[in-house]
């Protein structure tokens, strides 16, 4: 044992048991990226689709042109399915324009619901002669398979997540030829197959998948094109219409032991993922290869958007849901995505991950891992900061060179990943021994300062500066109403009068603190906080304003509970009554005051409103009083009262304020808006000089009023309405009125 002990010792001192620790967490990340553990994934495909947001594919032909069954053709057409006699037009149409191959992102599983036999068995009162001409037409199928004989058609398929019929044998299928391993244990797998028809089947020249998997975040970066569907396995639509624009018979499939390596046909060899995915080189959505289809069947369609061009018939009509997101695009039709896969393969501007790339990969994470262990306790922070820029900096560089010079996707997250994890671990140990170090901070300054300025300084020993930021902000300034004479009452009992405030002021500040509200000060009988600061809050007006409400509430609570206490003890009550004023705006937050001795606190010209906002609920006979960036944020949340258009002493832009008279329950009823709508004529007539008007509908805002709410705000603009008959307001008077008190 004592041999053990110096051993450990021995150890410690000479390697440290941070090194072997760090030694078992690389074996362990190296056992994550063998098995591609997830998040490792995504955070690789993310970095991949950052390079394509920042250097995208550049078109600088266009082979491949888009038939749109946009809105504007089903306007003209009606709605989806059309009937296949005007598909079939459509294709003649196509072919006589000069389209190489034609290929359809919809499948016709089945019959033609307007075919002629169907009509005679539907229509009543045919007389038996219609009936047997209807019989005796070719069926609208037909007419459709007829036209895609005269031309080069490939039909799409879709594989489904379950069989909903067994498959016809008898029907075409494409011709394999394989190299190597057996590459169907790789394929993306249905279950089941949606085909068309046998008639359309029978009569086309290719037959493909148009379904595409997204991605677990619901992003299409890879296409498969190779798959198996209900044990066939079939190219993609756009690779099919490779093989057939080729002229063709047979798909080539190389793979090894690794997975699927390529496939190919006679001219065109596709570079695929282990599981036959390509990765497509996206770039931006492009509107001039779209044609609607109804300037097709009209004959005014570019023929050089037609002629020789490889064409896709689909859809981008929102109704008919097919946007996909790409790493370039949050809604590229999906038909786009086949344009895009078939764009990058005839220009030869194809993404592909080299075969050696895990293993270039694996080999740095190692090697960086192993020099970290080896090298960065022996040097200083600065040192280690610059030689960690200089390796990120050269691991991000290659795989960007590869990136934009080969296309070659490398990835260099998971290196940086592994040697930044290596390198936290290792610091770690000197974290733990500041904590020792923050104590002693505690100790020193927790009889000084705020527990939570003492927590801030001991994780950031920095911010024991002056100075602050910029962030928009809600303030709140509270006060309690004729404080002065409740204080009076209590002149021989200041103790009583401790007692009393504490035991308002404490509602109050839960209120504020239960909605992520931050307690600036205390000020007497008044309170100053404000919401955004330190922490983020996206709700920061909703949170101010459910905190205002919470405030009254728990003040009616607190006012009936000494209410009866006064009963029961005889002596006299006077009620508390709190006033509330919330701004929103820009603000500067943190450490303000001098060197020795500073707050965290916020200061701004929108910190100014809300004081003077809380000043004057008085006036306005409501509690809580709001600025409009404030009121507009929550209108939908309560019930919101245009007060005034007011010039603030000191402040030369005017503000609208408004007045919460509850939340939403109170907004949503009939007499909340039958005051609201006076409140707002009474303003209309007010402002545009009509005073007659203005006290019509004061008059009748009062009747309507039953309970008084509104009797201050009435008795205000009547006084001012009164005062202006005497001596109008300026020509210019937009208005606003002049607050004459702070």
């Amino acid at each position: 044992m004592k041999r053990l002990r110096i051993l450990r010792r021995w150890f410690a001192r000479r390697f440290g048991y941070a090194r072997l620790v760090c030694l078992a967490l690389l074996i362990g990340l190296a056992a994550l990226r063998i098995a591609d553990f997830a998040p490792i994934e995504e955070l690789r495909v993310r970095t991949f689709d950052t390079f394509q947001r920042i250097d995208p594919r550049v078109k600088t032909v266009r082979p491949v042109s888009i038939v749109d069954i946009d809105e504007k053709s089903l306007a003209r057409f009606g709605q989806w399915p059309w009937p296949r006699t005007r598909i079939a037009d459509l294709i003649t149409d196509l072919t006589r324009l000069g389209a190489v191959v034609i290929a359809f992102d919809v499948v016709f599983s089945e019959p033609d619901r307007l075919n002629p036999d169907v009509a005679a068995d539907t229509f009543r009162d045919l007389d038996e002669e219609t009936r047997a001409k209807l019989h005796a037409l070719p069926s609208n199928d037909q007419v459709f398979a007829d036209a895609m004989r005269r031309s080069r058609v490939v039909l799409g398929e879709s594989g489904l997540p379950e069989i909903i019929k067994e498959l016809d044998k008898t029907l075409p299928v494409t011709g394999l030829a394989m190299l190597g391993e057996d590459p169907q244990r790789f394929m993306f797998e249905f279950p089941g197959l949606l085909r068309n028809t046998p008639v359309l089947e029978s009569a086309a020249g290719g037959r493909g998948l148009f379904s595409i998997n997204p991605e677990r975040d619901g992003i299409i970066r890879r296409v498969p094109m190779i798959m198996q569907a209900q044990g066939t396995i079939m190219p993609s639509l756009s690779f099919e219409m490779l093989r057939v624009a080729t002229g063709t018979d047979t798909i080539f499939i190389k793979t090894d032991q690794a997975g699927i390596q390529s496939i190919g046909v006679k001219g065109f060899q596709i570079p695929t993922d282990r599981n036959g995915q390509l990765w497509v080189h996206f770039a931006r959505n492009d509107p001039s290869i779209y044609v609607p289809a109804v300037d097709v069947l009209e004959g005014d369609a570019p023929p050089e958007k037609i002629k020789g061009k490889l064409v896709l018939i689909g859809t981008s009509a929102a109704g008919l849901n097919d946007i996909k997101t790409t790493p370039v695009s949050r809604a590229m039709p999906g038909v786009e995505i086949h344009a895009q896969v078939l764009e990058a393969a005839l220009t030869k501007s194809l993404l592909s991950q080299p075969p050696h790339g895990p293993a270039l990969e694996f080999g740095a994470a190692l090697l960086l891992g192993i020099l970290v262990i080896a090298f960065a306790p022996m040097f200083g922070p600065v040192t280690l900061v610059a030689v960690g820029a200089l390796f990120a900096t050269l691991l991000v560089g290659t795989s960007w060179y590869f990136y934009t010079h080969d296309r070659l996707l490398i990835d260099f997250t998971y290196p940086l990943l592994s040697t930044t994890t290596i390198y936290l671990t290792l610091i770690f140990t000197s974290f733990v021994r500041e904590q020792a170090q923050r104590r002693q901070i505690r100790s020193a300054f927790g009889q000084y300062l705020s527990p939570a300025l003492v927590a801030q300084l001991a994780q950031s020993p920095e911010k024991l500066v002056l100075g602050g930021e910029e962030r928009e902000m809600t303030i709140m300034f509270s006060d309690v109403r004729g404080f002065t004479t409740i204080s009076e009452s209590y002149k021989h009992d200041p103790q009583g009068l401790t007692a009393l405030m504490n035991r308002f002021l404490t509602p109050l500040t839960n209120a504020i603190l239960a909605r992520k509200g931050t307690i600036d000060k205390y000020m007497g009988d008044a309170i100053m906080a404000f919401w955004n600061a330190p922490l983020d809050d996206g709700e920061h007006q909703l949170n101010a304003c459910e905190a205002a409400v919470d405030m009254l509430d728990r003040i009616d609570v607190l006012n009936k509970i000494r209410k009866q206490e006064a009963q029961e003890g005889g002596h006299p009550y006077i009620p508390l009554n709190v006033g509330v004023g919330l701004n929103t705006g820009t603000c500067v937050v943190g450490n303000m005051g001098s060197d020795l001795r500073f707050d965290y606190s916020v200061l701004g010209d929108s910190v100014n409103l809300a004081s003077r906002l809380e000043g004057q609920s008085k006036e306005y006979g409501f509690p809580i009083i709001v600025g409009s960036k404030t009121a507009l944020a929550v209108k939908d949340k309560f019930a919101i009262l245009e007060l005034d258009f007011i010039m603030v002493k000191g402040k030369k832009e005017p503000e609208v304020i408004y007045a919460i008279a509850g939340r939403e329950d109170t907004a949503q009823s009939g007499r909340f808006q039958r005051l609201r709508n006076l409140t707002i004529e009474m303003l209309a007539c007010y402002r545009s000089r009509d005073w007659d008007g203005a006290l019509e509908a004061i008059e009748r805002g009062r009747r309507s009023d039953d309970g008084g709410t509104l009797e201050l705000l009435y008795n205000l603009y009547e006084a001012r309405i009164l005062g202006y008959r005497k001596n109008p307001p300026p020509d210019d008077w937009n208005g606003a009125y002049a607050l004459l008190t702070k």
